[in-house]
């Protein structure tokens, strides 16, 4: 009879064992994320504080901490941020924010956030409001920074706030920003690779041109990468001009309709914060692009001008013809001056886009000016 019990004893053990062990190894997971929830609660909070020692205050109307047993989740209730040291100091408010991490792979962090998101001078009602279906972020982290950061949006927009409704600027159906560290990267010479895809962009507020939806990507290298913390965009960009900066676009694509562009190049500033540099561009269907800058006004300008003001001067509305034509024989000029070839299949024309402190030129034509960036 003792050898009975001893023996169902012994059969009882490779039941037992494992099951003590699951219990053992449940409980020592369930204590090493609880630790690790209240590290990251922990280090949350250090970082609130030394970014509010630098103006910049960050705060959620209630945080919770969630995703046992493999993830960390902080949940962020009306998250907003105060950038005291911008000019003019901004507010920024949205509805919720979720960051996420898995225990096993900590040095990949993925967000989520919730619209609208208001933005406007600290004490004063938001004059900006953005919204959208669904934008997600992640980032690389290792002890040098963010190696790799990308951002997908569903159905973005920026609308400016005003009495009575909003006033859509900007509108997209899809959104996507990549950035990671280049390959060739320095501390003395920073550089980070770009990646840009827009889909269904129209921002008529900015130009009549964009009234209609634009696809585009593109990709590029942004040379002499700048502190990433935030500040105003005029001095982001002055420091970046003052570091040597460049953007190099190593391949862009822009369709609206049936044109379509591409082009590659280099842009930088100059010291009073005017837009340099020059792109190749291959366009099709040119001339309606110079038609919807107004070919009127480019052709005001210089010895083309003083001919079709001449014509006017010799019979009126003779020169009202001459505008009305000449993109095609703008075209036909630019394609001399270039090159006339093929895109996708189609006829294009390839010619330099310059800038040139600001003022922009399509081959000899101006076409514009862009404003002073700071």
């Amino acid at each position: 009879m003792r050898q009975f019990g001893l023996a169902t004893r012994r059969r009882r053990w490779p039941i037992v064992l494992p099951s003590a062990l699951v219990v053992v190894l449940a409980a020592l997971w369930s204590g090493a994320w609880f630790y690790i929830a209240g590290q990251a609660e922990d280090a949350i909070a250090t970082w609130r504080a030394r970014e509010a020692q630098g103006g910049r205050v960050y705060g959620c109307s209630r945080q919770t901490i969630a995703g046992f047993p493999f993830r960390i989740e902080v949940q962020c209730e009306g998250p907003s941020a105060e950038l005291a040291r911008m000019t003019p100091p901004l507010a920024l408010k949205a509805a919720d924010a979720l960051f996420a991490w898995q225990v096993y792979q900590p040095a990949l962090v993925i967000a989520e956030f919730g619209g609208p998101l208001t933005l406007g001078e600290a004490g004063q009602p938001a004059s900006l409001v953005a919204r959208w279906r669904l934008t997600q972020a992640s980032a690389h982290l290792s002890l040098e920074g963010a190696e790799r950061v990308s951002i997908v949006a569903e159905a973005p927009s920026v609308a400016r706030l005003e009495a009575g409704g909003n006033a859509d600027l900007v509108t997209a159906q899809h959104l996507e920003l990549h950035g990671r560290r280049d390959a060739g990267s320095t501390a003395d010479n920073p550089a980070v690779d770009l990646a840009v895809q827009l889909t269904g962009a129209a921002a008529p507020a900015l130009h009549p041109i964009l009234a209609q939806p634009v696809d585009a990507t593109a990709t590029g290298v942004l040379h002499g990468a700048v502190d990433p913390t935030p500040k105003s965009v005029p001095l982001l960009l002055r420091e970046w001009q003052a570091h040597g900066g460049s953007l190099e676009i190593t391949s862009a694509r822009v369709q609206q309709g049936d044109v379509i562009a591409v082009g590659a190049g280099t842009l930088n500033l100059t010291p009073l914060g005017g837009l340099s540099g020059q792109l190749q561009v291959t366009v099709v269907e040119l001339a309606k692009v110079l038609q919807a800058l107004g070919i009127d006004r480019i052709v005001s300008q210089g010895d083309v001008g003083s001919a079709i003001n001449a014509l006017d001067r010799m019979l009126p509305g003779l020169g009202a013809i001459a505008r009305q034509n000449a993109a095609p024989s703008i075209v036909a000029g630019l394609g001399a001056i270039g090159q006339n070839t093929t895109l996708e299949g189609k006829p294009a024309v390839s010619v330099p886009l310059r800038f040139d402190d600001g003022e922009v030129f399509l081959g000899p034509f101006r076409v514009g000016r862009v404003p002073p960036l700071f």
